[in-house]
């Protein structure tokens, strides 16, 4: 057996690990025979915050990086900051 790489991209309300997820994207290296999501419904990310992802074995990355808005654009819409990277290696 081989280890292929899941990636799982949640971008959250706010920097911290348990706030909540409001987006998400995930990338599958495996040849799909094996665990991939938890089943949600449509638009539902698949959890809730990032330390639900840690608790189902989900290996963190990267951290949202904290970076303050320049002056004046404080209130404009722009990319997600906060974002986390997780990975798991999975059998197939």
């Amino acid at each position: 057996m081989t280890a292929h790489q899941q990636v799982l991209y949640l971008w959250a309300n706010g920097s911290a690990l348990d706030s909540n997820v409001v987006a998400w994207a995930f990338h599958d290296g495996s040849d799909g025979s094996v665990e991939g999501l938890p089943e949600v419904a449509d638009g539902k990310p698949p959890y809730d915050t990032g330390v639900e992802a840690l608790r189902d074995g989900w290996r963190l990355l990267q951290s949202a990086q904290l970076i303050a808005p320049p002056a004046g654009q404080e209130h404009l819409n722009a990319y997600l900051d906060y974002e986390f990277v997780f990975e798991r290696l999975v059998d197939c």
